[in-house]
């Protein structure tokens, strides 16, 4: 658990303005279509802070920051990425190669995406429909 939960300044100090921006932009995106706890965390080794978006004990992703760096994770279980796999060709080549390279665990495939800008969000928005139905209108 965190001491305290960064602010605007800090988090855009952290990461710069421009990674701030997609940063909200993409929160914004979630928040519009899904109802959820926000969980603020350290973000273990390799990043400074972890932004996670549950509801009933599970987790739909989470975005992490560290200097000059976002990332936005997304776990998908063994049924969810047969759903992945019978659509990947409606992804981008980027996000079928991220997926391709990413590990697999007793728990998944965990899916990690460094963002530079916002060209993924509608990949990102497909993604988390096959992990949970929108819940917002």
């Amino acid at each position: 658990m965190l001491d305290k939960i960064p602010d605007a300044e800090e988090m855009t100090v952290l990461v710069g303005q421009s990674l701030y921006n997609v940063w909200n932009e993409l929160c914004t995106l979630i928040e519009e279509k899904y109802e959820m706890e926000c969980l603020w965390n350290k973000g273990g080794k390799a990043w400074t802070y972890e932004y996670k978006y549950r509801r009933g004990g599970k987790t739909l992703c989470a975005l992490y920051a560290r200097e000059n760096c976002v990332g936005f994770m997304i776990i998908l279980g063994k049924d969810e990425r047969a759903r992945f796999e019978a659509e990947r060709d409606n992804y981008s080549k980027e996000v079928q190669k991220i997926y391709d390279e990413a590990k697999t665990y007793h728990d998944g495939k965990w899916i990690m995406f460094e963002l530079t800008d916002n060209s993924m969000f509608h990949d990102f928005i497909k993604l988390l429909g096959i992990k949970r139905k929108p819940n917002r209108k």
